[in-house]
């Protein structure tokens, strides 16, 4: 760099540009700069002064020394769980708020011991290796590691982040991408970010198991833009979530032919999952076959339309825990006080609060609802306070 702060992070900027969907011209006004500028900024052709930085920082709402911060290592691309007519920006701005998510989680863990990864291993290479038997296996295989038998799961998001992956949710104003996914290389553990938009539970309990599918399908397999490669996989995660949801056996066992909508709705409070999600799987367990399932979604669109069914509000989505949680437990051991999180980890308080699902103006002491978890055992009494999800180490650093 010509000039300018030592240790400016050109690739922050770019971070921050896709996390606030800003085009460089309007960065640029905002800032005060030309468009040149901040092209330079972000090539590491130069670097702000120290009042540029102010503003920019100010601009962004992050802290200036925030830009001043390496990147972590790159973890695998993310694959979008979404509709093909996506905006590359809206694709950009999504992988930046999960690459925030990181952030929160590598701040945190220099307090906190995660739960250990607990994920079915699987080394494909390719989408074209895996059958249609490998991925009820795996989802076979990932009930048993989690102990949640061949029932309903009741909370799909606790289960999840009990098994080591980072949850977050939120609404990003991007209706067609329902979540992505993608392995942290920094962390050595997955990470998941899902739309809260639509406030459907069914849709975002399949969602979240179609992360999963492709968490433990596709972690060996390099991402790629060939619309079929692309289509195959989000067919294989699909197959994965209605599998790992409903389970072959017990589900066929609840099932009355012939099948009818209205029989449906009544397994869809008892195990979760939408109407349109249980006929697919019903022809992917050949109890009925092609025919008969357009037969029964041409039913469905007649008589509910396609984006919505009859208890659809019937129960509220699952929430994220894990990252609320060990802020609290940060804050009621008295680690890290509430005012200092969003400082420590360098972003904003609303966007900390957001991503781990805190309430609105908690950070700063002024949210309408404050939860702290109870601690039995003092950081004076132990060296480290297990929490049930967590380990909290002692405060022995600082930035």
């Amino acid at each position: 760099m010509s000039r300018g702060i030592k240790d400016f992070q050109p690739g922050r900027l770019i971070q921050a540009l896709a996390a606030r969907a800003l085009s460089q011209v309007q960065l640029a006004a905002m800032v005060g700069v030309s468009p040149a500028t901040i092209s330079k900024w972000k090539s590491g052709q130069q670097a702000p002064e120290a009042e540029a930085l102010t503003s920019l920082s100010k601009v962004i709402n992050v802290s200036p020394e925030w830009f001043t911060r390496p990147l972590p290592q790159k973890g695998s691309l993310p694959l979008f769980r979404s509709n093909a007519s996506a905006h590359v920006a809206a694709r950009a701005m999504l992988e930046a708020r999960l690459e925030w998510t990181q952030d929160i989680v590598l701040a945190m863990n220099e307090f906190v011991d995660f739960p250990a990864i607990n994920l079915p291993v699987r080394s494909f290479k390719d989408p074209q290796q895996i059958a249609n038997t490998d991925i009820e296996e795996a989802a076979d295989e990932c009930r048993e590691m989690w102990s949640l038998g061949r029932r309903a799961i009741p909370d799909l998001a606790l289960a999840v982040e009990g098994a080591g992956i980072i949850l977050a949710r939120e609404e990003t104003g991007i209706a067609p991408i329902e979540g992505l996914s993608a392995w942290s290389y920094a962390l050595q553990r997955p990470l998941i970010l899902l739309s809260a938009d639509k406030a459907n539970s069914f849709r975002s309990r399949f969602d979240l198991a179609h992360e999963l599918g492709h968490l433990i399908l596709h972690k060996g397999i390099d991402r790629s833009t060939d619309p079929e490669r692309y289509k195959l996989m989000e067919s294989q995660a699909h197959r994965f979530a209605g599998a790992f949801l409903l389970p072959a056996e017990t589900f066929a066992a609840d099932v009355k032919t012939p099948v009818t909508l209205d029989s449906l709705l009544l397994l869809k409070q008892r195990w979760g999952v939408s109407v349109a999600a249980m006929i697919m799987r019903l022809e992917a367990l050949k109890i009925i076959d092609a025919d008969e399932k357009l037969v029964l979604f041409k039913r469905r669109s007649a008589r509910w339309g396609a984006k919505s069914e009859p208890g659809d509000d019937a129960r509220v989505p699952e929430q994220p825990r894990l990252l609320k949680r060990t802020i609290e437990l940060l804050s009621s051991s008295g680690v890290m006080p509430l005012e200092s999180v969003s400082g420590y980890i360098g972003l904003a308080a609303n966007d900390v609060e957001k991503l781990a699902g805190l309430p609105e103006h908690y950070l700063s002491g002024k949210a309408s609802v404050f939860h702290l978890a109870k601690l039995k055992n003092m950081l004076a009494s132990d060296p480290s306070i297990k929490s049930g999800e967590a380990v909290v180490l002692p405060f022995n650093r600082s930035r």
